[in-house]
């Protein structure tokens, strides 16, 4: 039978017991033990850290007796006398003490856990995730948990000492379409007709605004059913905001103030404001990318005017249907991009739609290029020049449409300079990015889609293209990103009724879809609307990045993996026909 806490109250946690001579009483977790004999030292550990407790000859023999009895994860309270130790521990923060203990209570006994609890850790996630319980007693994610928790506190702290008021919206609101598949919430009231749980609190924070509010921010909880990657998560929380009476420099800047304000608070860093900004088509044409990582160099390089009337059919072919011929220069990288893996980038980019991939790889005096024998004299050399390629060098090169050669040189320049391992670490390159186009063409559907959403406003110049070219229509849009990872999507909205139906039509919406998706939003405009926009930050993305790890599922608590399963609960689940019965609902049997 377990001890009680009868007698004793915890007065340290047990990483912060570092002076000798008082009295102690401190509670957690076994986590080594070391039995001599007649010396018995324990590890105990909370989320502070560690703290040894010591028990000797001179211990009381029923406590000599319980302690030698303690097994690895066992619960434990101790009291005793602080004092300095015999044998220094640098690598702890309290290694220069210990505790004499002179009462110890075991509250709670483990068996042998499935995986040893220790900071560096060999086991397979799927086990850690089972057991996230005791996954989450190492020390590097309650470090990542709590960090998480000081970034929550400093956005609500920056945003109340700028008088947003933080408001709650519903969880469960009305199904609209905002690019993602939503979570469902069949209604049992009200039969055959369903709930949804929020993609974002978008319309609920815009009629904030028509409330009168001002300036709203809420730690949101969202979801979307997408596939799953390493920054991405079904449900994840984001730092929601909107504003009245402002336009985009407006909100850039208030939110440059929060990520000053974090990055000080947190990391003890000062970011340089005010932060780069790109147009859309300026990060595409330089990074191929709206979430460019600008920590390294190699920009894509359009050489279509050097090679439009050269002899390699594949270059000219490309600019004569519309397309381009572009390049990037890995900087010495001849020695690791071998023919070998040159030939596997080819596969690469083949897989994200590229018909091929031409390169020069210039080890000797002599460059070895894949298209020389298509080339008249001085043509290779003035390539070179003109794009900078030196002995040593790697350029890589790509020839089709923009929409393809863009994202496929983006995705390229990103892998390689993981291989070249030219990204640097502890660096934080912020961006922002402007200007986003406001329609995006999708071939599936042959509909023009919002890139963003569609209550954002389009730029007053381009409100004439919106009936007749919907490709020039530029959006007050903007994204922030830091590190290669979008942290997150904002914009200016449209307020005025009638705007916003004629944005509604051009996406191919009937009378009867706007009215029965958009309806009370479109009705709300016509009671006096303030011009207002906002934004919403990824708390996990953000935690991540800050933190250098590699996935959201470490800074998240609970995660789910890439089936969107959560292997600890083993859900979602089945759930029991007479509970579906009360709903209306009829699951399909698997055709198996």
């Amino acid at each position: 039978m377990a001890d009680n806490m009868k007698g004793l109250k915890r007065t340290h946690y047990c990483g912060e017991v570092t002076t000798s001579g008082q009295e102690a009483v401190v509670g957690g977790f076994v986590s080594k033990i070391r039995d001599l004999g007649n010396l018995i030292f324990i590890d105990l550990r909370d989320k502070t850290g560690i703290v040894q407790l010591a028990f000797n000859d001179e211990t009381n023999p029923e406590i000599f007796k319980k302690a030698a009895s303690c097994r690895s994860e066992f619960v434990l309270m101790a009291k005793g006398i602080v004092r300095n130790r015999a044998n220094i521990n640098k690598d702890i923060k309290t290694g220069n003490v210990e505790i004499f203990v002179s009462d110890l209570r075991i509250l709670a006994k483990a068996q042998t856990v499935p995986f040893e609890i220790t900071n560096d850790t060999k086991v397979n996630e799927e086990l850690r995730l089972k057991y996230r319980y005791l996954d989450l007693r190492r020390a590097p994610l309650q470090h990542n948990i709590i960090m998480r928790h000081k970034i929550a506190q400093a956005a609500r702290e920056y945003y109340y000492a700028n008088d947003f008021t933080e408001i709650e919206t519903p969880m469960m609101m009305k199904s609209t379409p905002e690019g993602a598949r939503d979570y469902l919430i069949p209604s049992r009231v009200h039969k055959g007709k369903f709930y949804a749980l929020p993609q974002s609190p978008q319309i609920y924070k815009q009629l904030l605004m028509v409330s009168g509010f001002d300036r709203y921010i809420q730690l949101a909880r969202c979801f979307r059913d997408e596939d799953l990657r390493a920054d991405r998560q079904p449900e994840f929380t984001q730092i929601d905001l909107e504003m009245s009476f402002v336009d985009v420099d407006d909100i850039l800047e208030m939110t440059e103030g929060f990520i000053s304000y974090l990055f000080k608070k947190i990391l003890d860093l000062d970011i340089k404001m005010p932060l780069q900004r790109l147009t859309y088509k300026e990060a595409m044409e330089r990074y191929g990318s709206d979430k460019p990582d600008t920590r390294f160099n190699m920009e894509i390089q359009n050489i279509s005017e050097l090679v439009k009337n050269c002899g390699f059919s594949v270059f000219t072919s490309a600019i004569q249907a519309g397309g381009s011929v572009r390049a990037i220069v890995a900087k010495n990288g001849s020695k690791t991009l071998t023919r070998k893996e040159i030939d596997k980038l080819t596969e690469t980019v083949k897989g994200i739609g590229a018909k091929g991939l031409a390169y020069v790889r210039w080890v000797d005096e002599k460059p070895s290029c894949s298209f020389a024998k298509f080339m008249a004299d001085g043509e290779l050399e003035s390539i070179l020049k003109s794009i900078d390629c030196k002995q040593g060098d790697v350029a890589l090169i790509v020839a089709d449409k923009d929409r393809i050669t863009l994202p496929v040189l983006g995705a390229l320049r990103l892998k390689v300079a993981k291989m070249l391992d030219i990204i640097p670490a502890n660096c934080f390159n912020f961006l922002w990015i402007t200007q986003f186009p406001f329609f995006e063409w999708d071939d599936e559907t042959g509909t023009w889609l919002a890139m963003h959403h569609p209550f954002t406003m389009p730029m007053d110049e381009c409100i004439q293209y919106l009936d007749t070219a919907p490709e020039k229509v530029i959006a007050k849009a903007f994204d922030l990103v830091l590190n290669g990872t979008e942290l997150s999507s904002g914009s200016i909205r449209i307020t005025d009724y009638e705007l916003q139906q004629r944005m509604f039509e051009s996406l191919g919406l009937s009378e009867e879809e706007i009215e029965a998706k958009f309806g009370f939003l479109v009705e709300a405009y016509k009671y006096g609307a303030p011009p207002h926009g906002g934004m919403g930050i990824g708390l996990d993305r953000l935690t991540m990045v800050m933190l250098q790890a590699e996935s959201l599922r470490d800074v998240t608590a609970f995660p789910k993996v890439q089936n969107a399963s959560e292997l600890m609960s083993a859900c979602p689940s089945y759930v029991d026909q007479k509970d579906l019965d009360v709903l209306g609902i009829t699951v399909a049997k698997d055709s198996e």
